[in-house]
């Protein structure tokens, strides 16, 4: 069973931030609303983080091992379709 467990943090938001919640929040709370929106954000960096590991991964420093996996496909083609 999972708790949802909250703990008092204080943290300092600018005014112009904290106008912008209080108007989109909606019938929640602020606590709400920035709890929401700090997922939210945590996801996007998460994901842009991957992004980078993925382009990083498969960058002109993989061509060899690319060059290669390519002729092993070509060859295991041309090796099926005398089959």
């Amino acid at each position: 069973m999972i708790h949802n467990m909250r703990q008092v943090k204080s943290f300092t938001i600018s005014h112009e931030i904290l106008s912008e919640i209080e108007s989109t929040k909606g019938s929640g709370s602020t606590s709400e609303r920035v709890n929401g929106l700090l997922k939210r954000a945590l996801e996007m960096e998460r994901r842009e983080n991957l992004e980078r590991e993925a382009a990083q991964f498969f960058s002109a420093d993989c061509a060899p091992e690319r060059a290669e996996r390519n002729a092993f496909q070509r060859a295991t083609k041309k090796t099926l379709s005398r089959d």
